[in-house]
């Protein structure tokens, strides 16, 4: 219960510091927004696949996490408050509250950019229910991902350009997945039985990059 405590503590924290300066929600909202408008006007009235369309859509969410979800920890070393969470809370729990707050993000993002790339170009969703679990893997994966990579980089002197550098090459597998798995949700795809092998890399990815957080955090933490 003190650990579950500790963690929630520290989300509720970051989250409640967001509520109140709106920094990276408003950074979000604008890049995908932005974004997608930019696509909008250069797809015009051409027809593009179904490949294209979900390639097109978790580009803009990628490039969109990289500027956001380093922000937890880059804000921690501004304010000068990492020696005392170091002080009062395990590392495991700094990790967990951090990975819930970016998630809730990453949620928020998708839920944004998904209703935005259907209003703005027009995308019929033929399996609401895959494109939903699509969405919600792959924001944990990302998530995941960036979680430990922020915590890594928020100690150097490159913060903003570094975090997009090393976040892509570890990306790729997860990227070629839930593209693959939009696509089956979309008009010509096969559908859950086609998906099922990104569902299940997806699966794999998200548990294996969480995991290993989990075990290599408290030295980046505390080193």
């Amino acid at each position: 219960m003190n650990w579950l405590h500790g963690a929630w503590a520290v989300f509720m924290k970051d989250l409640r510091l967001e509520l109140r300066s709106r920094y990276a929600i408003n950074l979000l909202l604008m890049f995908v927004l932005s974004a997608l408008l930019l696509v909008l006007f250069a797809v015009g009235q051409t027809a593009i696949g179904e490949r294209v369309q979900a390639a097109l859509l978790w580009l803009v969410v990628l490039f969109s996490a990289s500027i956001g979800l380093g922000r937890s920890f880059i804000s921690e070393e501004e304010r000068g408050t990492v020696l005392l969470l170091q002080l009062n809370t395990r590392g495991s729990m700094v990790y967990a509250g951090k990975l819930l707050y970016n998630i809730v993000l990453m949620l928020g993002l998708n839920l944004v950019a998904v209703g935005a790339f259907i209003l703005f170009l027009n995308v019929e969703v033929q399996r609401l229910g895959l494109l939903a679990l699509t969405v919600l893997l792959g924001a944990l994966g990302l998530a995941g991902a960036t979680t430990l990579l922020a915590a890594i980089i928020a100690r150097t002197a490159s913060r903003g350009p570094l975090l997009p550098v090393l976040l892509f090459p570890l990306l790729a597998p997860l990227l070629l997945s839930v593209v693959g798995g939009t696509r089956e949700a979309l008009p010509g795809g096969a559908g859950w039985l086609a998906a099922s092998d990104e569902l299940l890399a997806l699966t794999g990815f998200t548990g294996t990059v969480i995991t290993a957080s989990v075990l290599l955090f408290d030295y980046v933490w505390n080193d």
